[in-house]
């Protein structure tokens, strides 16, 4: 009896003291410390090396607003970003850049391109810069790991990981202004890595933090593919520009002030429901549509012909055509596979060279 008695006057004094906390702080149990330095190809390795480069872009303009990404591309303060990141400055707007040090400078355009949704912006009196490393994106494979970094909803230095979901997308976004002058084709990199709003112009980051693709356009729920400026979430469907194909232009606009397309010299039925992409009867201004000594009339294409294949791969719409041209440099030669009156026939073209879109 005398034990049973002490233990219950323990317990309730046991029970006074932790309710009146006489006993002291509770203190909960936790792991101990982890190494500070992480794997180099880990997700925080690669955004620990990365993040100082990747920039936040804040664009305002007479009627709109927008935020976007861009990195770094030179020590001269070089920056690559996405077209319509930029174009709501117009000629008045204006472009601050903000690094992930929280420092912020006004930027200026050097060069932008609707057709690729590429910008260059510069950016002056910004010392120790760190160019991320430029990859090799006709060597990504279905699979691999990726990492994207960006500002979604102007969350700045945000890092999402995932896997490169598809190669060769053909992605159409834009077309505000109704004629077609503003739409971008991308034979695109497909990733799962989250992407959102804010995120356009980010890199997409391979296993060695090289860049292998430019963040541009999403796929929504409620939504076709578009670029990421629309205020649809992420639902694993993000596209990115290869960086070959960025690189190229990148340094077209640095150097040039603009970007060649490759053309074959055609002017493309748009609204042929058809397989492939058929070549319209006559150009928008009423002439041939097959250009006078362009690269298609040299082939030997005519008016009415339907193009299925280019090297290879299949072609179902005018803007698959479009995409796969654009994918390639001018000079390249391309063999394309053409119907003509119920007859199938390959031909091989020399790609022209053109600035507008």
């Amino acid at each position: 009896m005398i034990a049973l008695v002490s233990a219950g006057i323990g317990g309730v004094v046991g029970a006074y003291v932790e309710r009146e906390r006489l006993g002291g702080d509770v203190r909960l149990p936790q792991a101990g410390r982890v190494p500070a330095g992480r794997a180099p190809d880990s997700v925080a390795g690669i955004a620990a090396r990365a993040l100082p480069s990747v920039v936040t872009l804040h664009v305002t303009g007479t009627d709109q607003e927008d935020t976007g990404t861009g990195f770094v591309l030179d020590a001269q303060g070089r920056i690559l970003t996405n077209n319509h990141v930029v174009a709501p400055a117009g000629s008045d707007g204006a472009i601050t850049v903000t690094f992930s040090s929280g420092d912020t400078v006004k930027a200026t355009v050097v060069g932008h391109d609707s057709g690729y949704d590429l910008a260059v912006v510069q950016v002056n009196g910004v010392h120790g810069l760190t160019p991320l490393p430029l990859g090799n994106s006709d060597d990504v494979r279905v699979g691999d790991p990726v990492v994207a970094i960006g500002a979604p909803f102007d969350l700045a230095n945000t890092v999402t990981s995932g896997i490169i979901s598809a190669k060769e997308r053909p992605i159409t976004s834009g077309g505000d202004k109704g004629d077609g002058s503003d739409v971008s084709y991308v034979d695109a990199l497909q990733t799962d890595a989250p992407i959102n709003p804010g995120n356009s112009g980010g890199p997409l980051l391979d296993s060695r933090a090289q860049v292998i693709g430019i963040n541009s356009a999403i796929r929504s729920a409620d939504s076709g593919s578009d670029s990421d400026s629309s205020q649809a979430g992420s639902i694993g469907l993000g596209f990115a520009i290869p960086v070959n194909q960025a690189k190229r232009v990148a340094e077209e606009l640095i150097n040039d002030g603009h970007a060649t397309h490759p053309v074959i010299g055609v002017t493309l039925d748009m609204s042929y429901t058809g397989d492939g992409a058929r070549i319209d009867s006559k150009s928008a201004n009423g002439g041939p549509a097959v250009a006078r000594g362009g690269p298609a009339e040299q082939a030997g294409l005519k008016a009415g012909d339907v193009i299925t294949e280019v090297d290879g791969q299949p072609v179902h719409t005018a803007e698959e055509l479009i995409v796969k041209i654009r994918a390639h440099r001018p000079g390249d030669s391309l063999r394309l596979a053409v119907r003509r009156g119920g007859t199938d026939q390959q031909v091989t073209l020399r790609l022209g060279a053109a600035e507008q879109n």
